[in-house]
């Protein structure tokens, strides 16, 4: 079984999604969200690859794969070795998919 972890940058992707929906919509809208993220991402313990590969990063080193959750990609990559699910970002899909390359 595979232990999930957040990159600082995916877990401010999160701090940010919930802000932006607790403005936009309300503090059960955003919890709603943040939950179903960290629900969907937990899914990779036992199914690390599930998600498809993300052909936006290919020309990484490493191989990353993404779950969609809403209008959210969960970005992560596998290590087997250490059985980690690396979860790198949270990208809008409704932004410019070009963004996805931004700060990690």
């Amino acid at each position: 079984m595979h232990t999930v972890i957040w990159s600082a940058f995916a877990e401010q992707q999160i701090d940010d999604i919930f802000e932006y929906h607790k403005l936009n919509a309300s503090l059960k809208v955003a919890t709603e969200i943040v939950i179903g993220i960290l629900q969907k991402a937990e899914i990779l313990i036992t199914n690390p690859d599930l998600g498809a590969p993300e052909e936006l990063l290919s020309d990484r080193k490493e191989q990353y794969r993404f779950l969609v959750y809403t209008n959210y990609k969960i970005i992560y990559s596998v290590d087997e070795h250490n059985q980690l699910i690396k979860i790198a970002d949270v990208f809008d899909t409704r932004q410019n998919p070009v963004k996805i390359n931004r700060g990690k």
